[in-house]
């Protein structure tokens, strides 16, 4: 940014401690995009470091440099309002002038990360590293956004489900999944009963519709549906007694863990759409809610958590054990007596 025909005077880039060694995933943004951003797990330490690199010949006058770690949701309808549900600040520099090139390190130990990163069709949930140099007419800021996913276990109870759809005297089908709960890279499977068919159905289908939800109150809720997956069941008219087994892969679609109100501000929700059309055009469908979590692969997860953490100890001073603490704060206080008692001779 310009103003009276000055540019800024210096440049800043953010750097992670151990990016060489940090998972990447593709992220879609809020143009539809894809782009690579570091991955997070919720406890995780982000550390780095920051340079501000100056423009040949120029000083830099600031009244303070900072670090911030936040965590936000951003209705597209609403962009002046953001509600940060993360926020930690980390102070680099006070007022003063540089005359070089500096570095800052920076650490924000075991932050908080609840929620999982998502862009959709009205809302976006964020986390970004951002770096301000305070100036007097307008500051310089830079942002590095990160990957935040959230793991999940197996959940206790599983239950499956049993639905059925009719038409009084024309049809009457029973379907059945053999569960509710699902993880992102799992299979669907069921199966699909002809009780009592006396129209002549053309084709079915199953479909995963992505809802989105955002905003509070009536007047001020706005729902997005997207159909994330189509799946021809049948094609040509079933006969009473027939079943016909179903068997859907969930890793091949774009899909994100089911997410409900979120900060209060939005929620995600996936249901199982059956859709039964007839000769003459006319739908019959069935719709079904399930739940889609993020399964994490244990042992990989602990190996990484293992090796970043050693690399992140290999950057920072060594810290005494409690028991070495305690062995010099000891021999602390017999040096003071000592000392004590030589001035008291003398």
């Amino acid at each position: 940014m310009n103003f009276f025909g000055f540019g800024q005077s210096a440049e800043i880039n953010i750097e992670l401690s151990d990016a060489e060694k940090r998972k990447q995933v593709d992220v879609r943004n809020e143009e539809g995009k894809k782009e690579r951003l570091f991955l997070f797990y919720d406890g995780e330490t982000v550390s780095g470091k920051v340079n501000v690199l100056l423009k040949p010949g120029k000083k830099l006058d600031h009244g303070g440099i900072k670090v911030e770690f936040v965590g936000q949701v951003e209705l597209f309808y609403d962009r002046g309002n953001h509600h940060e549900f993360t926020s930690v600040v980390k102070e680099l520099a006070g007022p003063g002038e540089l005359a070089k090139n500096c570095v800052y390190p920076f650490e924000f130990l075991h932050v908080e990360k609840p929620h999982e990163s998502y862009t959709g069709a009205n809302v976006q949930l964020r986390y970004f590293i951002r770096v301000t140099v305070v100036k007097r007419l307008a500051d310089i800021v830079k942002e590095m956004d990160v990957a935040v996913h959230t793991l999940s276990s197996f959940p206790e109870i599983n239950n499956s489900i049993k639905m059925e759809v009719g038409i009084e005297d024309c049809l009457h089908i029973e379907f059945e999944y053999n569960k509710s709960k699902y993880h992102l890279r799992d299979v669907i499977v069921g199966k699909i009963y002809f009780l009592l068919v006396r129209i002549k159905i053309k084709h079915m289908e199953l479909a995963i519709i992505k809802r989105e939800t955002t905003g509070s109150g009536p007047a001020n809720t706005y729902n997005e549906n997207e159909t994330i997956a189509k799946y021809e069941i049948m094609d040509g008219a079933p006969v009473r007694g027939e079943s016909i087994p179903i068997r859907l892969f969930l890793s091949g679609y774009d899909l994100t863990p089911t997410m409900r109100e979120v900060c209060r501000k939005f929620s995600t929700r996936y249901y199982l759409n059956l859709v039964l059309v007839d000769e003459e055009e006319r739908r019959y469908f069935k719709q079904q809610e399930i739940t889609l979590w993020r399964k994490g692969d244990i042992r990989t997860i602990r190996k990484e958590r293992r090796e970043l953490a050693a690399l992140q100890s290999r950057d920072r001073p060594a810290q005494d054990t409690p028991s070495e603490k305690m062995a010099k704060d000891e021999e602390n206080e017999k040096r003071k007596g000592r000392e004590a008692a030589e001035e008291e001779e003398s």
